[in-house]
């Protein structure tokens, strides 16, 4: 086991890695089933913010305290995560999984001295909750 900071960028980096999937099956809902540009474009900013992010952390500080090899997660899979539904589950689960890692990146940004970082994570939260909220009145989800 690592140091704190070394630990603390392996929870980074697993969130970054996260947000960005997450953000690119919602993209991709809106780009290819909704047909909806504008908020396509929405979107991939947000994926771009993420590259703001890793600059601040250090991509060098990210990657190299990667390391998942050890990850006891990395090689299983719960048994509703096996199976979706229909469009609407994995849009809703993209949402669920890409505000919690804005979350989790915007409390363990602040360990390593990225305060920008943390209020950009927070930004990306607020406007998913957003985004969420939106599509789920508008009853565009699948």
């Amino acid at each position: 086991m690592g140091d704190e900071k070394s630990l603390v960028y392996r929870i980074l980096d697993a969130n970054l890695n996260r947000m960005r999937e997450g953000l690119r099956i919602i993209e991709e809902y809106y780009r290819f089933i909704e047909n909806n540009k504008e908020l396509s474009i929405t979107l991939k900013g947000l994926r771009h913010d993420l590259i703001c992010i890793e600059q601040e952390v250090g991509r060098d500080n990210l990657l190299c305290n990667r390391d998942t090899a050890t990850d006891c997660f990395s090689k299983e899979n719960r048994p509703e995560e096996l199976t979706r539904g229909d469009i609407s589950d994995i849009v809703y689960a993209s949402f669920k999984r890409t505000q919690e890692a804005a979350r989790t990146i915007e409390e363990y940004a602040k360990i390593v001295g990225s305060a920008k970082s943390s209020q950009t994570a927070k930004t990306i939260r607020f406007s998913l909750y957003n985004l969420e909220k939106s599509l789920w009145i508008k009853g565009n989800h699948g």
